[in-house]
């Protein structure tokens, strides 16, 4: 049976997902524990990333050269910087872009050195099945008190560049400068990028999810902790559950 890993960068997320793997056996490897199991039915492997590109780098180099995963889902909550893109919507990556990434003038800004290109392809099938799930479930969850609790009515799903940073963009000023450097990037997270570059040296499809907690201004949300909870953990939940669900039908 073809093995998904499910990746979290936050302790909250994970344990909602481990919660539904009732068989899960814990693997310790390079200081994190990797829980292999079923979740409705599917063999997976869960695991915290741990926060910034270097700790996803690793983690995802271990699921593939240790746990045998055919595939990688990674989960998380991240800040909008497009327009339009608001507090409860969710992206789901079409590509990925380190935007701390400058080798000038020997490589062109953000390009990774030695790949010839900035930009990390998703898997367009994950994606899209991906972007159905979310759409799904936010229609479900959005009449809730978790969602209305936090302002958040009629919840988008956006598709299109994810950037990555070892840096949390939380100002004004870093926001713009961020999004005059990168004109159509969706969201900034701080891992995914790292991911993108290492399934591509393994040749394994990934696909990133992201539920938008701030705008990565200095408007961001101050509630994160309750937001996790409430809102991010469960819709990571629900669309891991409707991806798996849509993905065994196709």
């Amino acid at each position: 049976m073809p093995r998904l890993a499910i990746v979290s960068p936050m302790h909250e997320e994970l344990r909602a997902l481990r919660a539904h793997m009732p068989d899960e056996s814990r693997v310790p490897r390079a200081g994190r524990d990797f829980y292999v199991g079923h979740f409705d039915g599917h063999e997976v492997v869960a695991v915290l990333s741990r926060i910034g590109k270097v700790a996803a780098a690793t983690t995802a180099t271990l699921l593939l050269s240790e746990f045998d995963v055919d595939r990688i889902l990674f989960t998380g909550t991240a800040g909008g910087l497009g327009d339009g893109v608001k507090v409860g919507d969710v992206v789901v990556a079409d590509t990925l872009l380190q935007h701390d990434m400058d080798a000038s003038p020997l490589f062109p800004r953000h390009e990774v050195p030695l790949y010839g290109r900035a930009r990390f392809e998703a898997d367009q099938t994950m994606s899209d099945t991906l972007a159905d799930a979310a759409r799904q479930v936010l229609a479900e969850l959005a009449p809730t008190p978790a969602f209305s609790g936090f302002g958040i009515t009629a919840p988008a799903v956006h598709r299109g560049l994810m950037v990555s940073g070892d840096r949390f963009v939380s100002t004004r000023a870093d926001n713009d400068a961020l999004r005059a450097a990168v004109p159509d990037a969706l969201a900034v997270e701080m891992e995914g990028a790292a991911l993108a570059q290492v399934c591509l040296d393994f040749g394994v499809p990934y696909g990133v999810v992201r539920t938008i907690s701030d705008r990565a201004d200095d408007s961001a949300h101050v509630d994160f902790g309750r937001f996790l909870t409430d809102v991010a953990s469960r819709c990571a939940l629900q669309v891991v559950q409707r991806y798996l669900a849509l993905s065994t039908r196709a």
